[in-house]
């Protein structure tokens, strides 16, 4: 018998959540298999089989574990299941009417496939769309179903969404409340957010931002910048490269406090918020001086769907000097966001609008967007946090500024 034990998944990390089981109890699983995957409070990790043989279950899906606990077993000696010989058939018409009956079922074969075992994650997505799983194709290894394809399936037409079979509706119990434990990442998201406000000295400053010759520069460059980079020019990728050449003209905004010590960075990995079913995510874009503006939206892109996927490892969290969230995507107006530790500040992003503003004496209605800074006041002051905020502003309404280094 193999003992399988919950790996190590970060030096900081000592227990996680036991998400699913990817292979029921009693089954043949082939070494390199996907098993399980435990959930911790930064990641999600998927844990494999390192052989063949029966698994048997020694944990339920959504117990807590600790770190090196035994959680499962293999019997390398159990015997594989037999495959089934193909019949030959006893005629060429009836070979092809068997194809031909066999070749429909085949997608609905592959549909729901597993779809009484989900992760945490894709059965939350599934219940808050309203979807039912048996109606999703999975495109996961042996057909599981991925959070990709619930959204995938969400973003369908009401024409094919309304063919699918729709989600039952949950019975009514006569209980007015209900429970739930938090995820490990849920309850650090939770310390990490009150420990920044009751340790930092929180001040936000704003400000706003004309976007009208961002907007006029991917309206002429989108169709060359996607043809040559493949990827699409958006409002992100300018966004860094201000904070980028903001945190060099004021550079008290690139440093974090260690005790009594100011350390200061002379590097700009930069952050950028993603917003997940199980939480915001800080995957950090690494050397971004140095990144084109292509390099950056594919990082940005490449993250994403990471995220989505549940794949985001915990070396793409570490390490940020700084970081961007857009709570604009949810139509958010204004906001004060919270610094993440140990960055001494955080810039936020809100929807873009429509206003009449005043220029050259002449009121025009331009596409203004309200940007928060909110910074430690112990490392940083009210002068250097409001340069650093319209340095970003002149950048953004510049462009030009940013490729000339002016």
């Amino acid at each position: 018998m193999i003992e399988i034990k919950v790996p190590t998944v970060g030096e900081s990390i000592t227990s996680g959540l036991l998400g699913v089981w990817n292979k029921p109890d009693g089954a043949y699983v082939k070494a390199g298999e996907p098993i399980f995957e435990i959930e911790t409070d930064k990641v999600t990790a998927e844990v494999v089989a390192e052989s063949a043989g029966v698994l048997k279950h020694l944990v339920k899906a959504g117990d807590t574990v600790q770190i090196g606990q035994v959680v499962a077993s293999i019997d390398e000696k159990a015997a594989a299941p037999a495959e089934a010989a193909p019949k030959k058939e006893e005629a060429n018409g009836t070979a092809k009417a068997s194809r031909v009956e066999a070749a429909a079922p085949v997608a609905a074969a592959t549909r729901g496939k597993n779809a009484d075992d989900l992760s945490p994650a894709v059965r939350f997505q599934t219940e808050e769309k309203g979807i039912n799983p048996a109606s999703i194709t999975g495109t996961g290894k042996d057909g599981r179903i991925l959070k990709g394809d619930v959204l995938a399936a969400a973003e369908k037409p009401a024409s094919t969404a309304a063919a699918s079979t729709p989600a039952p509706a949950p019975k009514p119990t006569g209980e007015r409340t209900s429970r739930r434990k938090m995820t490990p990442l849920r309850q650090k998201i939770a310390a990490r957010l009150l420990s920044a406000q009751q340790e930092t000295a929180h001040l936000t400053t704003f400000n706003e931002v004309d976007l009208s010759n961002i907007m006029a520069l991917r309206t002429k460059f989108q169709d060359r910048f996607v043809k040559k980079h493949e990827v699409k020019l958006g409002f992100m990728s300018f966004f860094v490269k201000a904070v980028v050449h903001a945190l060099k003209v004021v550079p008290a905004i690139n440093t974090r406090l260690d005790g009594e010590e100011i350390v200061q960075n002379h590097f700009y990995d930069i952050g950028c918020a993603i917003s997940t079913d199980k939480g915001l995510l800080v995957p950090v874009l690494r050397d971004a001086d140095q990144l084109s503006f292509a390099a950056v939206e594919k990082a940005i892109g490449a993250y994403a769907k990471k995220a989505r996927d549940g794949k985001i490892a915990l070396a793409d969290l570490e390490g940020g000097v700084f970081t961007i969230t857009n709570g604009g995507v949810f139509g958010s107006l204004l906001s004060t966001p919270i610094i993440n530790p140990p960055q001494c500040a955080i810039l936020g992003m809100h929807t873009i609008q429509e206003r009449p503003v005043a220029i050259s004496g002449r009121v025009e209605i331009r596409p203004m967007m309200y940007l928060a800074l909110t910074y430690d006041h112990r490392l940083v002051d009210g002068k250097e946090a409001v340069t650093f905020l319209s340095t970003i502003k002149e950048v953004v309404e510049n462009p030009a500024a940013v490729l000339l280094e002016v």
